[in-house]
């Protein structure tokens, strides 16, 4: 798998870029390039980009507001609209709504508490690239750690994405408050996936499960072959 050509992008307060970088490398076998925020462009024939959780620039405004007008979302947003996959977790998805890569928003928690722990999700959609390894239907477990993960659209939009199949995961158990559960959407072309929980830290036995390395196995196996 060493052509797997995968980018990590670091915005300012970013903490989970290593541990996605680290997964990148571990299913892929190759090393991800590590982008900085402040990058005007990506490196060419990128296969994947991955924007990772954290807390950039504080949260400060709006979570992942700044971090969208960062100047490496312009070539991101031009990335996936080429059809690059971009994967974007915890603040990545956050990232991703306010860059209008993904319809919705994230709020605050219904219980205006951070959750941290691992939690039950349901696989919806297993058309697209990230998720075609996985059966329809199947229960998996990974950590979540958010304070402003409630997934909010309004009814027209959340009656789109279903009817579209553009729901990849949702939640088996109440967590945050989002609307119908949702816990990971599709853009309309499949190339672009937001989801809070963290699948780069369930990858190993030794992390506690390995629920989410068949994400990753997914999307490499889908872009390069096994």
């Amino acid at each position: 798998m060493s052509d797997f050509r995968a980018a990590v992008v670091t915005f300012p307060g970013s903490n989970c870029d290593r541990d996605m970088a680290v997964a990148l490398q571990k299913v892929s076998g190759t090393a991800p390039i590590r982008v900085w925020h402040g990058d005007a462009d990506l490196p060419e024939s990128l296969d994947f980009i991955a924007l990772p959780g954290g807390f950039s620039y504080g949260d400060y405004l709006r979570c992942g507001a700044i971090a969208s007008r960062s100047p490496i979302m312009r070539a991101v947003i031009a990335a996936a609209e080429r059809g690059v996959p971009v994967l974007g977790v915890c603040n990545g998805f956050q990232v991703l709504t306010e860059s209008g890569l993904l319809p919705g928003a994230l709020l605050r928690n219904s219980a205006i508490r951070f959750v941290c722990r691992e939690v039950p999700l349901e696989v919806v959609n297993t058309d697209s690239l990230f998720t075609s390894g996985f059966t329809a239907g199947a229960r998996i477990r990974l950590p979540v750690a958010h304070h402003d993960g409630n997934y909010f659209a309004d009814e027209e939009t959340l009656d789109r994405l279903e009817g579209e199949g553009r729901v990849a995961l949702r939640y088996a158990e109440p967590v945050n408050g989002s609307a119908r559960d949702i816990a990971g959407v599709l853009n309309r072309a499949g190339n672009v996936l937001g989801m809070m929980p963290h699948p780069e830290r369930a990858i190993e036995p030794a992390q506690g499960n390995d629920d989410g390395r068949m994400l990753f196995e997914s999307a490499v196996r889908g872009l390069v072959g096994a």
